[in-house]
């Protein structure tokens, strides 16, 4: 790394450490890159999310290293229990040969600290309190970043952030001393850097979440007709954290299930480690216009008519409600282009499925330094840019057919008669569930696999990529 009073210069500079951020730091640093992260807040920070892992984001983890049985912090779950219109269906997760049969859990507030901190293992900078600001651009390539301090991070947290993060998370999962002494040395670089800097990089990647601010001023415009959804949720302390599968209400009612009003939406319950559960509401809508409900109202009418042996009150309840916007099936291209690269929310990458977001990201950031590491052997632009095009392929290969299907499935359930007659007459067929649970949780072979894993992927070679 080359530093002088106004300027850095790095192999790559990562914007933003959440899991993208995380993963594509750790993958570029083990190949040997040099590697900086620049995250706006100071660790442990709170995101908005469901905080589930699937199996595909399970194995994500496990190929970083990282076993969520073996590590405090995470809870391990068995499957999915789906319920609507009198139906409860438990979905276990598939023993597939690129995936485990089990999947997992853990609150992002501590999920995300964890992961930047294990990126710092393979030799990455993760600097905190780092306002990304602008791209800086040369030729018509981006190559490097504008950044102000905006915070101290030898102050730490928030004091909100601070006091979540202890009611969420187990002692024994807080941070070890050696991997705070790490954050300590980068904090305190971060600390003697002018309040206005700039990162220069060969790779500068966009890992900024759904606002994108880094890609939207390099004139990367997000698309219209992909998906967007909006997801709300808060946490409370409940005997349910004890159970073993993940939660899914595909009806709300603000009363007696079908003796009430059903309210619009769909619900959740992921049980987290030290007795605690993320419950949370979302929607989804078929463009780049979320739907605009009241989602406080509809949390609480809900909620209220629960019932209340689950605990979901306001005595139980940590920490605020939150929401945020999901978007979704590559809403944001190219995902490579003169220097920058686009990951995570970033690029668009939750499942228009599922509204899952983790496993996509971890992965993006693997499929991203493998690019990357036969780009930085070649001389010059053109060839550098022509080898991360295997990334952008890789990408395409993966999620291209699959986000397609996911945008016709949100265009018929968009439309309320076809989602209760799915609810209704689909739920209680068993042999069905099993292929859905598959499709909807990217749970499929791409090769080979059962005959459900085999019509999955031929339906996602062949429709036209997103």
């Amino acid at each position: 790394m080359g530093l002088n009073k106004n300027r850095v210069q790095a192999d790559a500079v990562v914007v933003g450490a959440g899991p993208a951020g995380a993963s594509a730091a750790f993958y570029l640093s083990r190949a040997g890159l040099d590697v900086i992260v620049l995250e706006r807040a100071v660790f442990p920070r709170d995101k908005t999310c469901g905080d589930g892992l699937t199996p595909a984001a399970v194995v994500e983890l496990l190929r970083m290293g990282i076993d969520p049985r073996k590590s405090p912090g995470y809870q391990t779950n068995e499957g999915l229990v789906v319920i609507g219109a009198g139906n409860r269906v438990e979905l276990p997760w598939p023993e597939q040969a690129s995936r485990p049969g089990f999947g997992s859990s853990r609150p992002r507030i501590s999920l995300d600290q964890s992961l930047a901190m294990h990126a710092r293992t393979q030799g990455a900078k993760v600097w905190e309190g780092c306002n990304v600001t602008g791209p800086v651009v040369e030729g018509g390539r981006v190559v490097g970043v504008q950044v102000a301090r905006k915070a101290d991070p030898l102050a730490g947290p928030t004091a909100k952030d601070k006091e979540l993060f202890e009611a969420l998370t187990p002692k024994e999962a807080w941070p070890t001393e050696g991997k705070r002494q790490a954050a300590t040395a980068d904090r305190e670089q971060v600390s003697q850097l002018p309040t206005e800097f700039e990162v220069r990089a060969r790779l500068v990647v966009d890992c900024g979440g759904v606002a994108a601010k880094l890609a939207t001023r390099a004139g990367r415009i997000k698309l219209e007709n992909r998906p967007m959804g909006v997801a709300a949720r808060t946490y409370y302390r409940s005997d349910r954290a004890k159970e073993a599968n993940m939660e899914s209400q595909l009806e709300l009612w603000d009363g007696k299930p079908g003796e009430s009003n059903l309210l619009p939406g769909y619900g959740w319950m992921f049980p987290l480690a030290g007795g605690v559960v993320n419950v949370g509401l979302g929607s989804v809508s078929s463009t780049s216009a979320a739907t605009k409900l009241p989602y406080k109202q509809i949390f609480k009418s809900w909620t209220a008519a629960t019932p209340s042996q689950w605990g979901y009150n306001s005595e139980n309840q940590i920490g605020q409600m939150k929401s945020a916007a999901l978007p979704m099936a590559f809403n944001r291209k190219p995902q490579y282009q003169g220097g920058l690269a686009l990951i995570g929310d970033a690029a668009g990458m939750v499942s228009p499925f599922n509204g899952e977001g983790i496993a996509p990201a971890l992965a993006a950031g693997r499929m991203l330094a493998d690019a990357a590491t036969h780009a930085f052997a070649r001389t010059g632009e053109a060839a550098f840019d022509s080898a991360m095009e295997a990334f952008v392929q890789h990408m395409s290969d993966e999620w291209g057919g699959y986000y397609r299907l996911g945008t016709v499935f949100v265009r018929l359930i968009e439309r309320p008669k076809i989602m209760q007659a799915c609810t209704r007459y689909g739920l209680p067929v068993d042999r069905l569930m099993v292929a859905v649970h598959k499709l909807l949780s990217d749970g499929y072979e791409r090769h080979g696999g059962s005959i459900d894993d085999r019509v999955i992927a031929f339906l996602a070679r062949l429709v036209p990529k997103v």
